[in-house]
């Protein structure tokens, strides 16, 4: 018997210019709304299909209705970890489920995640997509009040690009993600240099599964497993090769799992980053109660948007603020 509505929206918002990463472009962000209603309440989730782990809109869309009878007749947060896999699909709907519990009971999602009655704000990294080094240090000069900047790599050439984001930015401090694009020869090439000109972190330089250069190599800059980093089983791996583990819901299948992988990392001495895709607020308000948990926090995805999730986050600058209006945070 149905206890709950089960709705299903895909969504497309554009975004400011392009956004450029190793593996391509885009101009507009492609996501999937959830929305689980019971009682009266409606709990809100959002996904961003994950190409690089081989999801797209339409395969994640049909991975959400093939478990609908299931959300319908009451299935628990607990019970979604073991019907569905990791991915963008149970990301959607563990973050509606989240938001709903909370709707229903008057509790917030913070305190039934143990991080007290509300939630903090939060700084966030700025992305400066990637592009040759004096489009970037355009980008940078724009952004250079921010306090903390992260550029997108691509291999070779990166070190101009560094370079010349330092010049244009000389006091903002600076992250970087290379999103699989080095070889292991660039590795000695480039991160000496990149310490040099004050780069606090490197995002996952060598592609997944082929990084076992990073064993045992002393890294002058500390770097992020990103790709490397999907769910609880990573930890195995990337514990040895990287200082942190980059989590972001929709490669975790949710707050549920990410919170859990956040205390993984911890345990195992690592330090804890959370990421996202280029999306809405309503994808980024669940990353607020993660982020409560992490040394580094990049939640931009709405500042690279020409139109957001109405109602929207408020960002002051680089400080992001939680909004029950948009999720129950």
């Amino acid at each position: 018997m149905k206890q709950r509505s089960l709705e299903v929206q895909q969504c497309t918002l554009p975004i400011r210019g392009v956004f450029r990463i190793s593996r391509g472009s885009k101009t507009l962000a492609e996501s999937i709304v959830v929305r689980i209603g019971e009682r009266g309440m409606v709990g809100l989730g959002e996904c961003v299909p994950y190409g690089r782990y081989g999801e797209s809109i339409e395969s994640v869309t049909a991975q959400i209705r093939s478990v609908a009878p299931a959300i319908e007749e009451g299935l628990g947060q607990q019970d979604l970890q073991r019907l569905l896999p990791p991915g963008s699909a149970r990301n959607a709907l563990d973050c509606a489920l989240w938001d709903l519990r909370s709707r229903l009971s008057g509790r917030t999602v913070a305190s039934f995640a143990g991080l007290g009655e509300t939630l903090e704000p939060v700084v966030t990294a700025f992305t400066l997509s990637l592009d040759e080094p004096e489009a970037m240090a355009d980008n940078a000069r724009e952004f250079a009040h921010l306090p903390l900047l992260k550029l997108k790599l691509g291999g070779d050439g990166d070190l101009e690009r560094v370079r010349a984001v330092r010049r244009a930015a000389p006091k903002a401090r600076l992250m970087a993600d290379a999103n699989e694009a080095w070889r292991p020869d660039q590795l000695g090439a480039f991160l000496p240099e990149f310490a040099g000109l004050g780069v606090e972190l490197l995002e996952q330089p060598l592609p997944a599964g082929a990084d076992d250069a990073l064993l045992g190599y002393a890294s002058p800059v500390p770097l992020a497993a990103d790709e490397s980093c999907r769910d609880l089983r990573s930890i195995a791996d990337i514990r040895t090769k990287y200082a942190f583990a980059n989590i972001k819901l929709d490669k975790t299948g949710g707050l549920t799992e990410a919170l859990a992988l956040a205390d993984a990392a911890r345990a195992a001495g690592m330090k804890v980053m959370v990421g996202c895709m280029v999306a809405s607020s309503l994808s980024m308000a669940p990353g607020i109660v993660l982020a409560q948990k992490a040394d580094v926090v990049h939640l931009d995805g709405p500042l690279l948007l020409a139109r957001d999730h109405h109602p929207a986050l408020r960002y002051d600058g680089a400080t992001l603020f939680p909004d029950s209006q948009v999720w129950s945070t």
